[in-house]
């Protein structure tokens, strides 16, 4: 009987997971199954055509690792993949016309140099995917992604499933009890280093409060597309200078009128 090779709208993709150091009693591979398909997410990008969706990612799932996989499945042929989305990271950009990226460009390089700002020393050397976690695999163009499927397809028939992690051990970071012997030695970070991110955060910090300023400060005599002026904290003109005050003091009061000038209408309460 052939093995499955689709579920649903996914293409099972096995891979070999190579014999863990911790599991002494097993000393063979064993097979996992990836689930990928051509990405179609519900606010389309610019690389859609060239995107996998990955599913079932294994949880020490590195861009390495998923490079690997793909080569192998490329004829080793490295450089077809140019990068690699994981859940949780930062979603590739959505498309926008040209006046929504000429109107919002300036704000989001302003709130990106404050996010970069806020940035601390990461206290990890390898992050951990969670278990049944899914991936973007963005490839170089539409063809190198329509070739990976091809060669899925073919694989069932030979069973050359590309083993997980292959050639790829100096270029990640050890796991186990190395792993959190870093962790631990980077919760220290230099005090220069923590020093620098001050300094830069307050830097971009009071750069984003003066740019408010001078926003809300051209926002008060700028009506809006309805007609209507912002009203912000703070008048127009500055406090009154100290002579003009003692000025506008001794100017004598005009008392309440004696009566009613002409044309007036008065009125009279009945009790």
């Amino acid at each position: 009987m052939a093995p499955q090779q689709t579920i649903s709208n996914f293409t099972i993709l096995p891979i070999l997971l190579p014999p863990s150091p911790a599991l002494s009693h097993q000393p063979k591979t064993t097979t996992h199954t990836l689930y990928i398909r051509p990405n179609n997410p519900k606010i389309p990008t610019e690389a859609d055509a060239r995107s996998l969706f990955v599913v079932n990612v294994p949880v020490d799932a590195t861009v390495a690792h998923l490079k690997g996989v793909f080569a192998h499945l490329s004829g080793g042929v490295v450089g077809r993949v140019e990068d690699v989305i994981f859940e949780g990271q930062s979603p590739i950009s959505p498309k926008k016309s040209t006046a929504i990226v000429e109107r919002k460009r300036k704000r989001e390089e302003e709130q990106e140099d404050l996010a970069q700002a806020q940035e601390l020393p990461c206290t990890w050397d390898r992050e951990a995917r969670k278990s049944g976690g899914n991936a973007v695999v963005v490839f170089v163009d539409g063809r190198s992604m329509e070739g990976v499927l091809k060669s899925v397809r073919k694989l069932h028939k030979s069973k050359a499933y590309p083993l997980w992690g292959h050639g790829i051990s100096s270029k990640v970071p050890a796991l186990g009890s190395s792993r959190y012997a870093g962790h631990h030695a980077l919760r220290y970070p230099d005090p220069r280093t923590l020093q620098r991110n001050v300094d830069a955060f307050m830097t971009a910090f009071n750069a984003g409060e003066m740019q408010r300023q001078r926003e809300a400060k051209r926002l008060r005599n700028v009506p809006d597309e309805d007609g209507f002026v912002t009203v912000t904290k703070g008048g127009r003109v500055g406090p009154a200078k100290a002579e003009e005050a003692e000025r506008m003091r001794g100017r004598p009061r005009r008392g309440p009128r004696s009566g009613l000038g002409r044309g007036s209408i008065g009125f009279r309460c009945g009790r």
